[in-house]
């Protein structure tokens, strides 16, 4: 092969250039919340207890406060069993 038969060189293309990225607009401004005018008065409630027996009784139900009771009293029987236990180890030594 000659000189003049060789065939010209292939040409690479230019890198293409990345466009510089399109800048970020800036967040919305955030619109002020709604306010809702107050009442000008609160209902007072139709039926209210007249007792404190009642009231205390229309919060809680019966039977929790039995449990509630129950359970410190109990609590405070094995507290004091456990002390006894300490109490009278302590006195053998």
């Amino acid at each position: 092969m000659s000189q003049a038969e060789k065939p010209a060189p292939a040409t690479v293309p230019a890198p293409a250039t990345v466009p510089a990225p399109a800048p970020v607009p800036a967040p919305a401004p955030v619109p002020a919340p709604a306010t809702v005018p107050a009442p000008a008065t609160v209902p007072a409630p139709a039926t209210a207890p007249a007792t404190i027996r009642a009231r205390f009784e229309s919060k809680f139900p019966r039977g929790l406060i039995i449990r509630l009771v129950a359970y410190l009293f109990v609590g405070h029987l094995f507290a004091f069993f456990v002390y006894l236990l300490f109490v009278l180890g302590g006195q053998n030594q």
